[in-house]
């Protein structure tokens, strides 16, 4: 295991393997607690475990609907969500926003509409809410209008060095689109 630390800080806290004191190192997935006679002993553990989501505020009044206790305001790993402060006896979890649906048709379908949706790395982008019969994606914001150019019914905004513009959908065409 090649030395990951750039910085070690004293945590006061000994280690349970060999005795020796804990220290907070930095590596390439983020602070954590490794044991300071490394590299005789290689105990390592996560400073906080983050996987689970810590609890910003309790939601007092506001019943858990399967084990009755307060529900709880969480950061998690993909943002924040409400959960029971009961965790990990309880495991109830509610999305606090719904996917913004907004009033644009697909382009490609016709029939769908397009939802905002969250990747697995949390990008944001917009796809047709009629997946997987539909897979149009795009991972800029949709703007309502034409192209002049090629006549496709669907335009998004890109961020460039001269501020917001606006450019055709279409893969195809892609040309930029003259505020109106």
């Amino acid at each position: 295991m090649a030395k990951s630390a750039l910085f070690t800080v004293r945590k006061n806290e000994s280690c349970p393997q060999c005795g020796a004191e804990l220290v907070i190192r930095s590596g390439k997935h983020g602070p954590f607690l490794g044991c300071s006679h490394y590299p005789e002993c290689d105990y390592v553990r996560p400073l906080k475990n983050q996987a689970d989501g810590h609890i910003v505020k309790v939601l007092e009044g506001q019943a858990c609907p399967q084990c009755g206790g307060d529900l709880a305001l969480r950061q998690g790993r993909f943002g924040m969500f409400i959960g029971c402060s009961h965790y990990p006896e309880c495991d109830h979890t509610e999305q606090i926003d719904k996917p913004d649906e907004t009033a644009l048709a697909c382009p490609q379908c016709d029939s769908g509409h397009l939802v905002q949706r969250r990747s697995r790395y949390g990008k944001t982008f917009h796809s047709c809410d009629r997946y997987p019969e539909c897979q149009f994606v795009t991972n800029f914001k949709p703007v309502a209008g034409s192209c002049p150019e090629c006549h496709y019914p669907l335009l998004i905004e890109k961020k460039t060095a001269q501020g917001m513009k606006r450019f055709c959908a279409s893969k195809q065409c892609g040309k930029p689109v003259s505020a109106e």
